[in-house]
This record gives C-alpha cells, sequence and structure tokens, in this order.
C-alpha cells in the first residue's frame, strides 16, 4: 500500500529551491516543433521556456 505522507527527495529539493510544475495545453504541432528547435539550437525546451517567459515579464514591465 502506498503511504501519500511520504515526500520524495526530488520534492523536497523542489520546494526547497522553489521550483514548481506548471501544466499547459497547447496543439500537438507546436509542441512537437518547439522541440525540434529546441533540440537544433541545442538548448532543454524547460530552459527556452523559462526564457521567454523573462523576456515577456520583462517587456510587460517596461524594460525591454
Amino acid at each position: 500500500m502506498k503511504d501519500d505522507n511520504k515526500v520524495r527527495p526530488q520534492d523536497k529539493w523542489n520546494d526547497k529551491n522553489g521550483y514548481i510544475s506548471k501544466s499547459f495545453k497547447m496543439y500537438r504541432k507546436t509542441a512537437e516543433a518547439f522541440k525540434e528547435a529546441c533540440d537544433k539550437a541545442g538548448v532543454t525546451q524547460a530552459g527556452q521556456i523559462t526564457k521567454m517567459i523573462q523576456q515577456f515579464i520583462d517587456e510587460v514591465r517596461g524594460k525591454k
């Protein structure tokens, strides 16, 4: 029987370091094209998404 009270070490690390998981839906073709583009550019999808989110935040805040 699974013990729901146990916290995985990875979950502890994520919490300690301020990481959260985000989930959203998009068209499959867009997701596949994004993966291919990231692979071609030699970057991770998470890293690129984080970069684009930060750029958007900066633009909205007027930092450009």
